[in-house]
């Protein structure tokens, strides 16, 4: 079992949405960042656990626990030219972009950045080094289960 963070813009895909989705579940298409694809394409697996994080708000943080729900599968918006996430480059027999599902467990409290940065134990995110734009990022299994036993 692998663990992720995987970030939403709140007002796109909150955990909220997600949990009042059918199945509390939603595909996290437009990704558009190659190393982020590859996580999802060749090593997310369902089962994986998910840290929701909530990005580009007033507040950025930890907002919920969440699973990966399905194998990596193209992601319809390339293929869509009314999306903000179309690409004319994509062919259908050879996707660029792939997605998975997301199934949301709980709404945690939100954990935030600054919280997250006080913490010797959580040094080494990923997250949390300079420059990280990443939209999905690994964490490790000692990451998890300080997060989770600790700070939701």
């Amino acid at each position: 079992m692998k663990y992720w963070l995987m970030k939403s813009e709140p007002d796109e895909c909150s955990i909220d949405d997600v949990l009042a989705a059918p199945a509390r579940k939603t595909a996290w298409s437009g990704v558009r960042n190659y190393q982020a694809r590859n996580f999802m394409r060749d090593e997310m697996k369902v089962g994986d656990g998910v840290l929701f994080y909530h990005s580009s708000c007033d507040e950025p943080g930890i907002a919920g626990i969440a699973e990966v729900a399905s194998a990596a599968y193209p992601d319809a918006t390339q293929f869509d030219p009314r999306s903000d996430y179309y690409d004319p480059k994509s062919p259908r027999d050879a996707p660029r972009w792939f997605n998975v599902e997301v199934r949301a467990l709980k709404k945690t409290r939100l954990v935030p950045l600054a919280e997250l940065r006080r913490h010797k134990a959580l040094a080494k995110m990923r997250l949390l080094k300079p420059g990280n734009r990443l939209s999905i990022t690994p964490v490790s299994a000692a990451e998890w289960r300080y997060i989770t036993g600790r700070l939701v």
